[in-house]
């Protein structure tokens, strides 16, 4: 097929996501697979590959990311029925005071708690966002809430273990320990600097209480530690901050030393094994279980990884079939037709990876589902234009970030549980979340100077 017809038939099958997600109303598991079939009978591949290609591109990324995201979200289950979230919040308001508050929490949820399911961790830590707004002056409530959406969002594209992380990073066969570094890089000053300017515009005038704050929506009965049967889980022994958190420290600071000793060519058999990403996951698994048992009761640790797998299975459908449509747009042979287009101009790739993402999450409204679909358009440019593929997955994600707006959940947990109106929400999640898109650019074009 011509370069113009594999293009065409590319924007055709994107699109119809699209129109399938937003105004069909499909389930976009559905509309990917749907997608990705299209992709591959109108460009020659054949019937029988076409299905091949679907199957093995499902499984290429389940093998790569599915006992990461069930260890993630498993450990994330258990630290949230041992009130992990709340005590931390608590620890930070203790050290940092009502001033500096917004920028440890957004900080913290972006780095340390992206092993929680995001709406579970929204769900639990809106309330705390809540009540510490009451300490702030009068702008505390959008201080909070831009915090918070800025963080939340943030942290699942840039932080491993976060979802969009683990599938970035898969779907552009990017090492994990590499894209845990550099993702640091980039969602620490992000997270800061975004959450410093939207909250300069917010309190010179621009939110307005009377019109832009609402009453507050109680949170889910499930929001509190013990989760779904609506009842506070007594806990047997409150454990240590640091034991708490210990064992996913652990397990990211295995990881990250994997691929620092990767990069010093450092070979040792014993530190390759326990720093590979699911065995330093697995350490961090069930060091949890071990503390949540001390704390809670084998039982309730039972209960609570019962929730974690009930979690966790969406995701890993969303990301596989993503993995699908990547697998047959690189069958299409796209990326070599892009790679000669852009070859031929004078294009920052970078930033058309920006663009693709952000328009992809304008028109479809999920930050996942927009990077998913953007790194599996752009993951075959990457050897084309000679460029990191760590650059492109973290560029493909910071687009993703751009305009979380109506058609998101987390607007709409966002706007309820810290009682803002629709027009206020608008300023502190969509803004807001939207100047971390453009911020996060900055450090990865900083990195495409090292890389």
């Amino acid at each position: 097929m011509s370069d113009i017809g594999t293009l065409a038939n590319t924007a055709v099958a994107v699109v119809g996501i699209v129109v399938l997600i937003v105004k069909l109303r499909f389930n976009p598991v559905i509309a990917l697979v749907i997608g990705a079939g299209y992709l591959g009978l109108v460009t020659g591949i054949g019937v029988t590959r076409t299905a091949e290609t679907i199957s093995s591109g499902f499984g290429d990324i389940m093998a790569e990311i599915g006992l990461l995201v069930a260890f993630g979200v498993l450990m994330g289950a258990i630290l949230r029925d041992l009130g992990a979230i709340e005590r931390l919040v608590r620890t930070l308001l203790r050290v940092f005071g009502p001033e500096r508050i917004p920028y440890a929490m957004s900080l913290t949820i972006a780095t340390l708690l992206q092993s929680v399911f995001l709406d579970v961790l929204l769900v639990i830590s809106a309330p705390l966002a809540r009540g510490l707004a009451g300490k702030l002056d009068r702008y505390g409530t959008a201080r909070m809430a831009t915090a918070l959406a800025i963080g939340l969002e943030s942290g699942i594209i840039f932080t491993v273990p976060g979802v969009g992380a683990l599938t970035l990073a898969a779907l552009l066969h990017v090492p994990l320990g590499k894209y845990l570094l550099c993702g640091l890089v980039v969602v620490v000053p992000t997270v800061l600097i975004a959450t410093a300017i939207t909250t300069f515009f917010l309190v010179r005038g621009w939110w307005k209480p009377e019109s832009d704050e609402e009453s507050f929506v109680e949170e889910p009965a499930d929001s509190g530690p013990g989760g779904g049967d609506g009842v506070a889980v007594q806990v047997r022994t409150e454990p240590k901050l640091i034991v708490l958190f210990g064992p996913i420290l652990i397990s990211l600071v295995l990881v990250a030393t994997g691929a620092l000793a990767k990069t010093a060519k450092w070979d040792d058999p014993a530190l390759t094994f326990v720093s590979s990403p699911v065995i330093a996951l697995l350490i961090g698994l069930v060091g949890t279980c071990f503390v949540g048992r001390h704390a809670l009761g084998q039982d309730r640790v039972e209960q609570a990884m019962a929730k974690g797998l009930k979690e966790s299975g969406p995701i890993l459908l969303l990301n596989g079939v993503g993995g699908s449509l990547a697998a047959m747009i690189k069958a299409a042979g796209l990326g070599a037709v892009l790679g000669k287009h852009f070859a031929a101009g004078g294009v920052a790739p970078l930033i058309v990876v920006w663009v693709i993402a952000a328009v992809l999450h304008v028109a479809v409204g999920s930050v996942t589902i927009s990077a998913i679909t953007s790194a599996g358009l752009l993951a075959p440019l990457a050897p084309a234009l000679g460029l990191d593929p760590v650059l492109v997955a973290l560029a493909a994600g910071a687009g993703s970030l751009f305009m979380v707006h109506l058609t998101s959940n987390t607007f709409w947990l966002l706007q309820s549980l810290l009682g803002q109106s629709t027009k206020g929400t608008l300023k502190t999640c969509s803004v807001g979340v939207s100047v971390a898109s453009v911020v996060a650019m900055a450090p990865i074009l900083a990195l495409s100077m090292i890389l």
